[in-house]
């Protein structure tokens, strides 16, 4: 129990089984742990600050359990012991029984304390650059367990990480396990900085500067677990899609190459040759390497942020109140308002939000698809996020951890991330930000809570069955009934922000203009589209450029068609349709036949360009 990293790794969870240990004096096996008792019992060593495992008491050790020294010779393991590390070896050195220990099959591998312990096939012990573990060393596919962390440094080499992940275990990288301590550290610091005017100005004596940053120390750690909670759950988000995220991953790889930000060989990611066999063999970049592209991102999107106006916009300020503690800001908000690193802070707490909940690629996926820069992606993730209420619909996702499976909460989570970049996408390309964000997210956001709360009634029934669908699916899956119907309700509230612009564009009310747009979906059965168009394949960057903007004519023809409609009449848009009918009802025909025939075979990027095609004709007629 040596060093504070992994007594408090173990000390997080009253269920852990801790089967077996070793640190630089003693072998710990204990086959059948009580989980309960040998708690109660780590606990009172991590207390007690200097303490071995020579100090474990063995009278609460399992049947065939035992605490053996590094300095042995030979130890002898019980049958219970030997079936618990998977060593056939009665008699065995240390140096085997440690080995058996790496190589056990069990949940979780967790590396502590100072030393490299795997290293890829392909890697000697010299490149794992750590003599005094040589003896003991396994490879990435010799690891047993299902799951590695790493709360100490440099316990498995990266390619080892991508061995293992390759080979099915879920690994990040000791950066990412690690970046909680990095991020307390920062915290403090600036939390410090903060209160430092106020000794200086005579307001308080340190006496009263410390007693005041005991009092938010719970909070302090809430904050920095939260963060980092964001950043391993973008990468199992990542992991999830799998190779839908290939193409942006390795598109943000070569950008950054390109730009002279990274150097691949040195961070071990795939050269173009490897990324081509990747590619044909349907294999994903693993989550060691995503780990290392987001915190390129962060970084490169951090810099471009502190360069541009952002920190210093109204709207986008009030990041800086997220990042400290509430307890602060509530006391003290002069200090955080006048912080001397305002613009960092405030830079700092947009790109990890930005990279969390787009993914590692969301910038790389904006810029180009548009002429946007990474300020420019800010404004609109903002306008996207506050728009739709996203904050509080993670929140609430949030409250169903070990609730339900974490394949379901993946699933809720990858509904919003969805919206969330598709929208941040469509501010990008329909609303200029020069009058600030504010009367955008206001008039926005109020446009689409009143679609929203209307949606049962406007959906056309092919979406509305989809959406009724999706929400049974989550419902199955433990999601609590509201919530399962808010994320399934997404997919189709993407369209309200066309609808909201489309009210603004025809001075008409917003429920007026959701009525007519939804006629027109309808009419021509675009529901298809909306619902089913993320399962169009596509093989590189520029096939998904070429459905990405096929996608946005449709969406655009759709909403001059509703303008169309909702410019025919005065009246409800029944009649209103029937007089465009009326108007156009040869040309209209012919158009819904051939965008019937087009969305009813397999939907493709070429079938849904002369969609769109056919239909921005039929607008401009």
């Amino acid at each position: 129990m040596s060093g504070d990293v992994f007594g408090n790794g173990m000390l997080l969870s009253k269920q852990t089984r801790l089967i077996a240990a070793f640190d630089h004096r003693d072998i710990f096996i204990d086959p059948d742990p009580d989980a309960k008792k040998s708690f109660a019992e780590r606990q009172r060593l991590f207390d007690m600050g200097r303490s071995s495992w020579q100090d474990y008491d063995t009278s609460l050790l399992s049947e065939g359990g035992g605490i053996f020294p590094r300095s042995s010779k030979t130890i002898t393991l019980s049958k219970q012991a030997r079936e618990a590390i998977g060593l056939s070896k009665e008699v065995a050195t240390p140096q085997e029984v440690m080995q058996a220990i790496l190589k056990a099959k069990v949940d979780l591998l967790w590396f502590g304390g100072i030393g490299t312990y795997v290293r890829s096939t392909s890697e000697s012990n010299a490149d794992a650059d750590d003599k005094a573990n040589d003896a003991i060393r396994i490879t990435g596919k010799q690891v047993g367990a299902k799951v590695i962390g790493e709360g100490a440094n440099l316990g498995i080499t990266q390619l080892a990480r991508i061995e293992f992940a390759q080979h099915g275990g879920c690994v990040d990288t000791d950066a990412i396990h690690n970046s909680a301590g990095v991020n307390s550290s920062d915290l403090e610091v600036n939390i410090k900085i903060a209160l430092g005017t106020l000794v200086r100005d005579g307001v308080w004596s340190i006496e009263e500067r410390n007693d005041f940053l005991a009092d938010m120390t719970d909070e302090v750690a809430e904050l920095c677990l939260k963060n980092n909670y964001l950043q391993t759950l973008t990468l199992s988000l990542v992991e999830r899609r799998g190779m839908d995220e290939f193409t942006d991953l390795v598109g943000l790889m070569q950008s950054l190459e390109a730009a002279g930000e990274l150097d691949r060989p040195v961070e071990f990611l795939p050269d173009d040759a490897e990324i081509a066999e990747r590619a044909i063999a349907q294999r994903p970049l693993t989550r060691p390497e995503v780990s290392i592209l987001l915190a390129y991102a962060k970084n490169t999107l951090y810099a471009d942020l502190l360069k541009s106006s952002v920190p210093d916009d109204p709207y986008l300020g009030k990041e800086l109140y997220r990042y400290f503690p509430s307890h602060l800001a509530g006391k003290q908000p002069q200090t955080i308002e006048n912080h001397r690193l305002r613009r960092e802070v405030i830079a700092t707490v947009l790109a990890n939000a930005m990279i969390n909940r787009g993914g590692p690629a969301y910038i790389h996926k904006m810029t180009t698809a548009t002429s946007a820069d990474g300020a420019q992606v800010a404004f609109a993730y903002a306008a996207a996020r506050d728009s739709f209420g996203l904050t509080d619909l993670n929140s609430a996702i949030d409250l169903e951890d070990n609730k339900i499976t974490g394949k379901v909460q993946l699933a809720l989570y990858g509904e919003v991330q969805t919206l969330m970049v598709a929208q941040t996408l469509w501010f990008l390309r329909n609303v200029s930000f020069e009058s600030g964000l504010s009367t955008i997210v206001e008039r926005y956001a109020r446009g689409i809570e009143e679609i929203r709360s209307s949606l049962s009634e406007l959906l056309p029934p092919f979406i509305a069955k989809s959406v009724a669908k999706q929400a049974k699916g989550f419902e199955e899956g433990g999601t609590p009934p509201a919530l399962a119907r808010r994320v399934a309700e997404l997919s189709a509230l993407t369209l309200a922000s066309d609808i909201v612009l489309l009210a603004e564009q025809t001075g008409a009310p917003v429920r007026t203009a959701a009525e007519g747009y939804f006629a027109v979906l309808e009419r021509f059965r675009l529901g298809r589209i909306t619902e089913q168009s993320h399962t169009i394949k596509v093989a590189d960057h520029y096939d998904r450029m070429a459905l990405d903007r096929a996608l946005a004519n449709v969406m655009r023809a759709q909403r001059d068609l509703s303008e169309d409609v909702l410019a025919a009449g005065d009246g409800p848009i029944k009649e209103r349709m029937q007089a465009w009918d009326t108007n156009f009802a040869g040309e209209i025909a012919r158009i819904e036949k051939m965008v019937t025939e087009l969305t009813e075979g397999e939907l493709s990027v070429s079938r849904l360009s002369v969609a769109a095609g056919l239909l921005s004709d039929l607008a401009r007629h």
